[in-house]
């Protein structure tokens, strides 16, 4: 990768969380920290085109599942894990650590110098919020994604009927 491209990796992925159904971005430790969340409780947070976000400081509810500090250079993902793979990414990637600022044993952080190829860091965030979107309950879990959780005893019918 050259060398100009390595330093747009934090920009690049920016909203790379977003595209996620169901995904907010909120600010509870200041606007120079994006913490994305999903099943936070906000009119029309799931079904926006948009994605939607919460003013600084505000508890939006739901669980976070991605963190992006804003104010260093290159940036730092922090990212949920399951914790046998979080220690073969931290043994095989330089730019990857234990969680900054979290569980070490959950959570790893990702330096966006773009030694870890954008399609390695998508993957890891959409693990991350698999993880998170699994902890939901199924009530939750139905307002993100109806169609891939449906609630216990409602049946959608089929294309055939």
């Amino acid at each position: 990768m050259a060398g100009g491209r390595r330093g747009d990796q934090r920009q690049r992925l920016l909203d790379a969380p977003l595209q996620l159904p169901g995904a907010v971005l909120t600010h509870p430790f200041g606007e120079d920290v994006h913490v994305y969340k999903v099943g936070v409780a906000t009119a029309g947070a799931a079904s926006s085109p948009t994605p939607s976000t919460l003013p600084a400081g505000r508890h939006a509810g739901g669980k976070m599942f991605a963190i992006l500090g804003l104010s260093a250079e290159p940036g730092l993902l922090t990212l949920k894990v399951e914790p046998d793979h979080g220690i073969v990414l931290v043994a095989r990637h330089d730019a990857i650590t234990p969680g900054y600022h979290t569980n070490k044993r959950h959570w790893i952080s990702v330096l966006l110098d773009g030694s870890v190829p954008d399609d390695v860091v998508r993957e890891l965030i959409e693990d991350s919020y698999d993880l998170v979107l699994h902890t939901l309950t199924a009530r939750a879990r139905f307002e993100v994604d109806p169609d891939r959780f449906p609630l216990p005893g409602t049946h959608r019918p089929g294309p055939d009927a």
